[in-house]
């Protein structure tokens, strides 16, 4: 950490009057008073009721308009700064954005899975938390639940959600504008009116347009730039009408699109290092990567600092992401008298486009062809009926909930024009200690110029090698060492034979194979029944109990279509010896062949499947909480949820095959109809607890809240380098079994999140407030894990440092702090605006499968705006930054794809199981440099 990140965590800590329930201005018409307002006095929906956040008896942090504004917060992502259990992050295209509250959370790179942390706008489900880094347009609020949510929101959330509350039509009329420019030749502009058309009907629009340059250069071989990458280039649109026709009933339609056509999103190295096992601990560095010298071969360029951002990909494959994400809504509030009935109903449709490189690197190995893409079909119908009843002793609220969702997705991964000799030359190069040809031999194997005569002799060398085994272990059987001799060498030539042959046409695999148009097909049915009861025990004692039925049904289908005849021709050849562990190396070399030529099952023999399946499943979920506010400042609670996440299919036919129980790897023979369940994985089922404390003054508020979370079946999704896996992550009570396994009586929750949160905020004096929080969550595996709710799978290979770790993403410890000052100038209206905040963050492990190399040390960031505003803001000129100290830190570091010798010599965690050295390239999507700009802004 820096010395200006130190200096900022002493003002961080001196301003901790402060754990942020950031919560600002509340009603935008009267902004100095807004600004003014205590957190606690601001109005939160998180029960369903609008209730003072100091009332509410749960984990939840509600961050304004004003709040996001001073922060430069646009999308859910910049919310980090304002929220210290939240983190959000995006991969390798922003549709894959990740939510995480308390150190849990799904990674998003694989659309079957959908979010841990649920994401609602304006009472709506989005399908998955990339929605949310779209522009969030003009909001009136965000609230962040803390903890599983089922019996309040439409759906059910295992982790916490993001609840966004958009600006509603006004009837008076107004209209607000902004322009920012900023480095990278930002333009942003936004822009809202609003106003009545009658006095029943009042009408808003607003609108964002932005656009930026990328983040990262894109340079050739020599250096020259030849474009660039992270670009912004998106607009979106929301149109509104409130009609009151009565005071009893409300109609809120809205309608949105936003459209993104933008480059996006590369990824620089991070590890390209070969390193070798040290004597007593550590590791020495070997002179050269084996891996890196082939890909330099083909054109790849290694910079020596991954955060000069500059990249060197395939020409002609460069990042493309697209997106059209559209819906409607109308929501219905109608007073019966007795009780108050709601109706949200909506349809949504998102579509993504994300194609180009997919290797990350300047060869061109792997890449998804433009037809690639993800779409979102959903339909949602929420009713809600609350009231109160025993003289105002019950606040009682049932409902129901439906959706109705087709996911379509198309993902055609194709081999490059490089694949098949790196595969070749990779194979080749071996994963013993040390490499079997120089770096000079492997860059001219990589680029074509020596690829045949180094199959030629690897063949011959395996002849040699085999041919006086295969005669020692004949002579061992009895036969005469004359015919021995015959047989081993005609057995030995065979063998070496075949395998040349094999690398020859792995070499040979045509550019362009693999996926033409391969579609995977998922409809969601989610129907609910829950309620939610506030029991008034005495005027200070209040008991809630919620209760929720979810029934949720999902139907599977894919339909491939594959050119890779390769692998069709390898499989009967090679398998016969790959199988045969007394072949020794040549067993696992032709292993290897077929591995990198039937790479995820790429293969012709793959469009003959008709690949259909359906699981469906019910669950009881739900709440307690008994409340009490002995004095009317404080307010102390105890809680058990209970929550669920539903289960679903791996959309990915890498891992079709693929049980866990494999004693032959599914690569080696075609696949079957057979092996779609393979693609399943189950619910995800937690309970938590949690005691808090909230006492609110007019001028201060403090919260604080323990918590415990024990979930089982945890949905994990990582990537290995070759394929994403997708297990059900559990723990064992009892020592694993010589497999790896344990009796499903004994299996026990596989992630446990516990720790605390304290917010904090104080309005000393007129017109100055300070906010901040802290967090400290342990997310921790058990001791012993397994992959499957009955204990049978073992815990996948590439999961191995799991057992007793951290969970990825999840820091131990965050502080957030903000201070806010806006003296008044003069008497004529006229008033400053100073503002800083800062988050803190502890180390953590930025790759699901923990390996070592992916971890980020702990980094602050500060964002600072200053400015001079008109009276009651009517127009304001405002400096900003983002990221001011420019701190270098990573979202997510990631295995890069192939860019190993196995998946046995990935990583320096591998050498306390002999791993003879480790030489995995590690990529990562880097976190956003400094930005700064200036914001014009006027309304009337």
């Amino acid at each position: 950490m820096t010395h200006r990140s130190l200096w900022l965590l002493s003002a961080g800590i001196y301003a901790l009057a402060a754990a942020v329930s950031p919560a600002h201005a509340q009603d935008e018409a009267a902004p100095q008073a807004a600004e003014e307002q205590s957190g606690a006095d601001i109005i939160v929906t998180a029960t369903r009721r609008a209730s003072p956040l100091s009332d509410v008896p749960i984990a939840v942090s509600a961050v304004t308009a004003q709040a996001m504004q001073n922060s430069g917060a646009t999308d859910i992502r910049t919310l980090n700064q304002l929220a210290p259990s939240l983190l959000v992050s995006s991969t390798g295209t922003e549709a894959n954005g990740s939510a995480r509250i308390r150190g849990i959370g799904t990674v998003g790179d694989n659309p079957g899975l959908e979010s841990s942390v649920a994401v609602f706008i304006d009472g709506v489900y989005r399908s998955r938390t990339g929605a949310g880094l779209n522009e969030l347009g003009e909001i009136e609020r965000v609230e962040v639940l803390r903890g599983p949510q089922g019996t309040l929101f439409g759906r059910n959330a295992s982790a916490g959600l993001i609840n966004i509350v958009s600006k509603a039509p006004e009837f008076t009329f107004g209209a607000k504008g902004e322009i920012t420019y900023g480095n990278y030749d930002f333009w942003r502009l936004s822009g809202r009116v609003t106003g009545p058309i009658s006095q029943s009907i009042a009408l808003s629009l607003d609108g964002v347009w932005s656009k930026r340059d990328g983040f990262y250069k894109l340079v050739d071989a020599s250096g020259n730039k030849v474009g660039d990458t992270n670009d912004r280039d998106r607009y979106f649109l929301r149109g509104q009408a409130l009609i009151e026709p009565s005071d009893a009933l409300s109609i809120r339609l809205i309608g949105d699109y936003t459209h993104r056509d933008e480059s996006c999103c590369g990824a620089s190295y991070v590890e390209t290092r070969e390193r070798r096992p040290a004597a007593g601990g550590g590791y020495t560095t070997a002179p050269f990567n084996r891996i890196s010298a082939i890909l330099a071969g083909q054109g790849s360029v290694f910079p020596a600092d991954p955060y000069d951002r500059e990249l060197t990909i395939t020409e002609g494959r460069n990042y493309v992401s697209k997106l059209k994400d559209w819906g409607v809504s109308g929501e219905i509030n109608y007073d019966l008298g007795a009780a108050k009935l709601t109706s949200i109903t909506a349809y949504r449709n998102y579509k993504s486009r994300d194609y180009g490189d997919y290797d990350y690197s300047g060869a061109d190995l792997l890449y998804r062809d433009p037809n690639t893409f993800r779409q979102f079909r959903t339909f949602t119908q929420e009713l809600r009926l609350q009231g109160s009843a025993f003289g105002e002793m019950l606040d009682w609220l049932v409902g129901g909930y439906y959706a109705h969702e087709k996911l379509t997705l198309e993902d055609n991964i194709r081999f490059g024009a490089d694949y098949g000799r790196f595969a070749a030359c990779r194979l080749m190069a071996g994963a013993g200690a040390n490499s079997n040809f120089t770096a000079q031999q492997l860059a001219a194997c990589g680029s074509g110029l020596a690829t045949q005569a180094l199959i030629t002799g690897t063949q011959a060398n395996l002849n040699a090698g085999l041919a006086p085994a295969i005669r020692a272990s004949l002579i061992a059987q009895g036969m005469p060492a004359a015919q021995a001799t015959a047989v081993a060498n005609a057995q030995a030539g065979a063998i070496s034979t075949g395998l040349g042959n094999g690398l020859r046409a792995l070499a040979a695999i045509p550019e362009g194979s693999g996926d033409v148009a391969s579609r995977y097909y998922q409809t969601s049915e989610n129907w609910a029944l829950f309620t939610h009861n506030i029991i008034h025990l005495t005027r200070r004692l209040d008991l809630t109990l919620g209760l929720r039925y979810t029934h949720e049904s999902k139907r599977f289908s894919a339909d491939f279509n594959n050119n890779n005849a390769t692998c069709a021709a390898l499989q009967p050849a090679l398998s016969p010896i790959a199988t045969n562990p007394q072949l020794g190396s040549a067993a696992a070399l032709a292993g290897g062949i077929l591995t990198l030529g039937c790479l995820g099952n790429a293969s012709t023999t793959l469009n003959a499947l008709d690949l259909n399946d359906r699981i469906s499943d019910g669950e009881l979920s739900g709440t307690a909480v008994l409340s009490w506010k002995p004095i009317d400042a404080l307010l102390l609670y105890g809680s058990y949820s209970k929550g669920y996440k539903a289960g679903g299919y791996n959309l990915d036919r890498f891992q079709l095959g693929s049980t866990g129980l494999n004693v032959i790897p599914a690569v080696f023979a075609p696949r079957t109809n057979a092996d779609v369940t393979s693609l399943r994985f189950a619910a995800e089922k937690v309970d938590a607890f949690e005691i808090g404390l909230k006492y609110s003054q007019p001028k201060w508020s403090a919260n604080i809240a323990a918590f415990r979370q024990e979930f089982k079946n945890f949905q994990l999704n990582t990537f290995n380098g070759t394929s994403f896996v997708v297990q059900n992550i559990n723990g064992c009570d009892s020592a694993l079994s010589a497999a790896r396994t344990c009796a499903e009586d004994d299996v026990a929750p596989g992630l446990v999140s516990q720790g605390i949160e304290l917010e904090l905020s104080a309005t000393p004096i007129r017109n100055f407030r300070v906010t901040g929080g802290f967090t400290w969550a342990r997310a921790k595996f058990a001791d012993r894990l397994v992959g499957s709710g009955d204990g049978r799978v073992p815990l996948d290979p590439a999961l191995f440092l799991l057992p007793g770790a951290i969970n990825s993403n999840a820091p131990q410890s965050v502080t957030t702090a903000s201070v806010s000052w806006t003296p008044e100038i003069g008497s004529s209206g006229l008033s400053a605006l100073f503002y800083v905040d800062g988050r803190m963050t502890s180390g953590y492990n930025t790759g699901s499968d923990l390996f070592p190399e992916k971890y980020q040390d702990g980094y602050a960031i500060v964002n600072a705006r200053v400015g001079i505003r008109g009276k009651d803001q009517r127009w304001a000129v405002e400096f900003w930054g983002q990221n001011i100290f420019n701190q270098d830190y990573t979202q997510v570091a990631f295995s890069s794809p192939l860019q190993s010798s196995s998946p046995a010599t990935s990583t320096t965690g591998q050498f306390a199981q002999g791993a003879p050295m480790a030489n995995q390239l590690v990529s990562a999507y880097l976190a956003e440099p400094r930005t700064y700009g200036i914001t014009l802004r006027g309304s009337f």
